[in-house]
């Protein structure tokens, strides 16, 4: 595993279970909005998978899970391999991915690897390429991988990062019934703090007002909408 970044605690990326973050180096999105330039683009020290898993061990019966976020944690060959050694730690595993190998995503549903999936939707359908700054994105992957969650039995939850000027109230509504049925689908306010276009710094949130408004419309889509900051 390729391993750029660890956060030792967090209260908050695992529903219900105090957990650490560990991320992976590497992806094959340049979403210019994105908050992991350095993970991205490769540009963080490794840390090697031998160091994590002893740090790990220190903290059993501490935290209840491990988050794996990246960058894009399906692009590591040799994932469902580090994600055995966590889980043998007794340890409860939370992806986050952009869904681009539902392969993958299926493979560790079906071997029981997963207790919760986040997946972003970056926009909608017309604007997927160039809202992740490619020239193409197939759309096909996507929308299998969104199927996979919506028709399995490991847990999950939607999320869009939502950004003035790139964003509408239109593309966020078109994205819920892209998920009809879906348990959850979260759209998270943008914090320009730090990201892969400098650019993006410099692009403001929706009000929280705003986002409020679209609650009626977005909830005949899904069953439960939420708005994090």
């Amino acid at each position: 595993m390729q391993i750029g970044g660890i956060q030792r605690f967090s209260s908050i990326d695992f529903p219900g279970n105090l957990s650490a973050v560990v991320f992976t180096l590497g992806c094959n999105f340049r979403c210019p909005f994105c908050h992991n330039p350095e993970l991205v683009l490769g540009n963080s020290d490794l840390i090697a998978e031998e160091r994590v898993l002893e740090f790990l061990s220190t903290r059993v019966r501490q935290l209840e899970g491990v988050v794996i976020s990246g960058g894009e944690p399906t692009l590591q060959g040799d994932l469902s391999d580090f994600i055995k050694k966590v889980r043998a730690l007794g340890f409860r595993i939370k992806l986050d991915t952009n869904g681009t190998h539902p392969e993958i995503l299926a493979e560790l549903m079906a071997h029981r690897l997963l207790d919760f999936v986040a997946m972003d939707i970056k926009h909608v359908r017309s604007r997927y390429a160039f809202s992740v700054g490619l020239e193409s994105v197939s759309m096909e992957k996507i929308e299998q991988s969104i199927s996979t969650l919506l028709e399995g039995d490991v847990d999950y939850v939607f999320r869009t990062t939502v950004i003035r000027d790139f964003h509408d109230f239109r593309d966020i509504v078109a994205i819920s019934e892209q998920i009809r049925g879906a348990k959850c689908y979260v759209v998270q306010e943008f914090i320009s703090k730090k990201t892969l276009d400098a650019a993006f710094a410099q692009k403001l949130p929706f009000e929280r007002s705003q986002l409020e408004a679209l609650i009626p419309e977005i909830e005949k889509n899904v069953q439960r909408f939420e708005i994090h900051h």
